[in-house]
């Protein structure tokens, strides 16, 4: 099933892009983006039709899945990845729709809708194929909805958990995914989607803009501009209603625990990380102030700090951090 493939190390500059790139009214080809954003270590394998991106690095008796969020890729974790890597075999992937994978299709070649049924069969399809039998799961957002729902449906198979401003408990969509629900949005967006919103969006994750760089921001845009990704978006957010996800399961979740959150999160309220902590027994948890939604990236120092001290168990057999 596993179809591995490594890439070259380093990348071109990035031309400047056209008018009608930046207008949305183009998109941006699969192999562009393979070519431009895979790194050193980039594989693929065969899952539901797609190649998926993945990286698989370092080594070490016990392994980490990082699950980015919604319209992120694995590039979220790569100061975080490269850093724990010395010490663990670390797994990151591109969730469909999103980054180098994309959207998945069916045998006709229509676009898949990723609600959650799709997700479990993806993301279990993903462990099996990769042979990972027991792992610890570090989940943002989106992926973190799924590392946790993975570990209530698997409790054998999930060592540790990692809730990075997860998603799960009722909430409004931030008005960038809300914007989907909308059918004049979801029909013209396939052909007609300004970079400008999406920049836009993309700073209001952080809890400090000026700390994003221009080639981040880049690749954001571009991903999100990916050939089939904005018509996926819009086929898969009507389904994000978190109303009916059956979050009472976490009360029995047995599985050591640590809730990291960014104070400034504008996307799921900090509220939120303390509903988690309730509710998994024994759960720790962090608050970073003046960080946003995706603290791992923007200060990947102070998060790294965080997840060593949880983790060292695993390889040391010290006690666990106390928050």
């Amino acid at each position: 099933m596993e179809n591995v493939e490594m890439t070259r190390t380093t990348h071109a500059p990035l031309p400047p892009r056209s008018l009608t790139a930046r207008l949305g009214i183009t998109s941006v080809p699969r192999d562009e983006l393979k070519r431009r954003y895979t790194q050193a270590g980039s594989r693929f394998v065969q899952i539901m039709g797609a190649d998926v991106h993945y990286i698989d690095e370092g080594a070490g008796d016990s392994t980490i899945v990082m699950i980015h969020g919604f319209a992120s890729s694995l590039h979220t974790w790569n100061d975080i990845a490269s850093a724990m890597a010395r010490e663990h075999r670390v797994i990151r992937l591109d969730l469909p729709p999103f980054g180098v994978t994309g959207p998945l299709r069916n045998a006709a070649g229509e676009i898949e809708t990723m609600n959650l049924p799709a997700y479990r069969r993806f993301f279990g399809t993903f462990m099996q194929a990769l042979g990972i039998a027991r792992a610890t799961l570090v989940g943002n957002s989106l992926g973190g909805l799924l590392a946790w729902d993975y570990a209530v449906r698997h409790r054998d198979a999930v060592e540790r958990l990692v809730l990075i401003d997860a998603a799960g408990f009722p909430m409004k969509l931030p008005i960038y995914i809300g914007l989907f629900n909308h059918a004049p949005v979801r029909m013209s967006a396939p052909w007609w989607l300004p970079e400008a919103i999406i920049k836009s969006a993309v700073r209001n994750v952080y809890g400090d803009a000026s700390k994003i760089t221009p080639g981040v921001l880049r690749r954001y845009v571009e991903f999100f501009h990916g050939e089939g990704t904005r018509e996926a978006i819009g086929k898969m957010v009507p389904t994000l209603d978190f109303a009916d996800l059956d979050t009472s399961v976490l009360d029995s979740l047995d599985v050591p625990t640590l809730v990291l959150w960014g104070a400034k999160d504008r996307w799921i309220p900090p509220a939120h990380a303390t509903e988690f902590t309730r509710r998994i027994p024994g759960a720790r948890s962090v608050m970073y102030e003046n960080l946003g939604h995706i603290p791992m990236e923007e200060a990947p120092q102070r998060v790294l700090q965080d997840l060593r001290e949880f983790l060292a168990p695993l390889s040391t057999g010290r006690t666990p951090l106390q928050v």
